[in-house]
């Protein structure tokens, strides 16, 4: 629920500061209701409570595709407040999570983990879960995000920055046009 956006935010903090990444939270709860509750919602969050209603931690998941496999889910996060940690408060989001996976006809449900967190991992190991130990996790963000999105070509005649001629030479060494089939586009 939108309302839930405060609550939803505060606990993201507090990953954050058990993740030992106080600073790295850039987010705020009007890009959060936004992205969870707006015309096109890009994530899904469920909320636990305690018996007195207390809100106690969160799954923030969003889908994926796995070309081998086909649609998926990620969870981006999984939180349990400190004071709830050891009730089962996350085997039972884990649980619900993976309960819309299978109603959706997903492959699979994916995750990241830690490698410090040995609770969760022994968590997670005990519910089925599968180390992924030969994949590495990649990321381009701010500025290589950029440097890399400006080598992609101009997507139309009016986004062109160059000279013609020097367009022209930019297109000739691509080695591929880059078309977005069943978009309704060529990208």
């Amino acid at each position: 629920m939108p309302a839930d956006a405060p609550l939803i935010h505060a606990m993201i903090v507090e990953l954050a500061v058990y993740e030992r990444e106080p600073e790295a939270v850039a987010i705020s709860e009007a890009d959060l209701l936004r992205d969870g509750w707006g015309e096109h919602p890009r994530f899904t969050c469920l909320v636990a409570e305690d018996e007195a209603g207390v809100v106690c931690g969160f799954a923030l998941y969003h889908p994926t595709y796995s070309t081998w496999q086909g649609h998926s889910l990620y969870l981006e996060d999984l939180y349990v407040r400190a004071t709830h940690r050891g009730r089962g408060v996350g085997t039972a989001l884990l649980a619900e999570v993976a309960s819309v996976a299978v109603a959706q006809g997903c492959a699979r449900l994916d995750w990241q983990v830690l490698t410090w967190n040995e609770p969760a991992i022994r968590v997670y190991e005990r519910i089925g879960a599968v180390r992924m130990e030969e994949w590495r996790r990649m990321r381009l963000s701010e500025d290589g995000l950029a440097v890399l999105a400006a080598q992609a070509m101009p997507r139309a005649a009016g986004s062109q920055t160059g000279t013609p001629e020097e367009n022209d030479s930019e297109r000739s060494r691509q080695q591929a046009v880059i078309h977005a089939r069943g978009t309704g586009g060529t990208l």
